[in-house]
């Protein structure tokens, strides 16, 4: 048995895709990799198909993540029906989830700041456009909340490994 984590942003160019490249890299680095089923998705189709952005590919790989063959999707009720956690990036990705999920399923959608260390921020930033700065603000708090979401979960990977 696996674990399903779905990664949620705007359109799946930026924020998600580095969320799974890491947490795929975090659980890999645990020996952990097999105990899950990571993906990302977005809630604007608009970028379906498309590569993570550039700057977003290359500030991943400056960690050792590779995002480059990811593309983006656009995240449907189905996806909150069959993943075990789905993880908005920030309130408004949260809230448009909710909006598609029936709610017995909300114990399914988390915000990814639930994991991260207190004090930090509550959404993580959109960098897109934006400075090669704001790329690596954006890795550094999705690495914390991916680090606090392995450690949640590690109770239940024991028992599904």
């Amino acid at each position: 048995m696996t674990i399903e984590v779905l990664f949620v942003c705007t359109a799946n160019i930026c924020r998600s895709p580095m969320a799974e490249g890491a947490f795929r890299g975090i659980a890999c680095d645990a020996g952990l990799e097999a105990a899950f089923h990571v993906d990302s998705a977005g809630t604007f189709g608009g970028h379906a198909g498309q590569p993570p952005t550039w700057p977003a590919i290359r500030t991943a790989a400056s960690r050792g993540y590779d995002i480059a063959r990811l593309r983006a999707r656009q995240v449907r009720e189905a996806d909150i029906l069959h993943f075990d956690y789905v993880v908005a990036m920030d309130r408004g990705h949260l809230f448009e989830l909710r909006a598609m999920a029936p709610p017995k399923e909300f114990n399914r959608l988390r915000l990814l700041s639930e994991f991260c260390p207190p004090g930090s921020p509550v959404d993580v930033a959109d960098p897109y456009g934006r400075s090669d700065r704001d790329y690596e603000e954006a890795l550094d708090l999705i690495e914390a909340g991916c680090r606090g979401l392995l450690e949640a979960l590690q109770r239940f990977v024991k028992k599904a490994i």
